[in-house]
C-alpha cells in the first residue's frame, strides 16, 4: 500500500472518532464559549464536559450490553 493512501486512511479514521469528539464538546456540550473567564475556569469547564462525555459513553456501552 502506498504511503498516501495510509495517510489518507489514517484521516478518515481520525474525522470518525476524534474529531467528532471534539464537535460534540463545542455543539453539545457548551465548549464554543466559556461561560465564566480565567485559566482556572476555563479548565474546569472543560474537565466537566470530558467527564460528562465519558458518563455518556459509559452509560451508552452497558445499554448495549443490556
Amino acid at each position: 500500500m502506498k504511503r498516501k493512501e495510509t495517510v489518507e486512511r489514517s484521516f478518515a479514521k481520525r474525522k470518525e472518532t476524534v474529531e467528532r469528539s471534539f464537535a460534540d464538546s463545542k455543539e453539545l456540550h457548551g465548549l464554543r464559549y466559556c461561560r465564566l473567564r480565567g485559566r482556572e475556569h476555563v479548565q474546569e469547564q472543560a474537565l466537566m464536559t470530558a467527564a460528562a462525555q465519558n458518563i455518556k459513553k459509559i452509560a451508552n456501552h452497558l445499554a448495549k450490553m443490556a
